[in-house]
């Protein structure tokens, strides 16, 4: 029987093996265990087995895991990677270290001006909306570069690159193009002279594609944790 530790070598695996196809160097692509929905046993078994950044949608369920695991909190890095309401943002602001989905300058004011000092700043990405679909969440590809303008200026937080969630692909010709779509908008904002350095791209699925197209960061849950129980509210 395979444990939650050989999911994650097999992951890990995966990871360097896309690298070599690519010429890329390993080190250059960080794995986001997205624990979402797994308890936080869970979330203790894969860190011990030497993961220590986790991403979860849900900011009640997210800071319950965090709280439950407070003598670890040291070790661990929370992403918040779900839609972010306003009325989340202060336990966000508090409890977590990343946020991939900002999209809206409001939400990052409230962001920044809800940190608390003592914590260093709150590392974020934007979210952007590759598809263009109007259901979904992100910002416009064509409105990232002012959105990034505007949150490289607040004081609480720092910018640190795009996060986008594309729809499902047919096969690794489309996902990477989809892909490219967001390394485009990316390029526009470093080439603006905002300093990003994250791309976080991919998941269980299509993480091969992700790392062809620059990711820097692969978001991957199911690879790690198995099927997912019933969602939380």
């Amino acid at each position: 029987m395979t444990t939650l530790s050989d999911h994650l070598h097999q992951v890990r695996e995966r990871i360097a093996a896309a690298c070599a196809r690519h010429g890329r160097d390993p080190a250059g692509v960080r794995l986001l265990a997205v624990s979402k929905t797994f308890p936080p046993e869970a979330v203790r078994e894969v860190h011990a087995a030497g993961q220590a950044a986790f991403g979860e949608n849900y900011v009640q369920e997210g800071i319950a895991k965090i709280d439950a695991l407070a003598d670890l909190r040291a070790d661990l890095e929370w992403h918040c990677i779900g839609p972010l309401q306003s009325n989340k943002t202060r336990a966000v602001a508090a409890q977590f270290d990343w946020v991939h989905s900002l999209d809206r300058v409001k939400i990052a004011e409230r962001l920044s001006e809800q940190r608390p000092a003592h914590l260093p700043p709150l590392q974020v990405c934007l979210q952007v909306n590759v598809d263009g679909g109007d259901n979904k969440s992100g910002v416009a590809a064509q409105d990232a570069l002012a959105l990034a303008r505007a949150v490289a200026q607040l004081p609480r937080l720092r910018l640190r690159g795009l996060m986008a969630i594309p729809e499902p692909a047919i096969d690794f010709v489309a996902q990477y193009a989809l892909f490219m779509r967001v390394r485009a908008v990316f390029d526009e904002i470093r080439a603006d002279g905002i300093a990003l350095d994250t791309l976080s791209l991919g998941m269980s699925a299509d993480l091969e594609a992700a790392i062809a197209a620059g990711s820097t960061m692969v978001r991957v849950g199911t690879s790690i944790f198995g099927g997912r129980p019933a969602a939380q509210a």
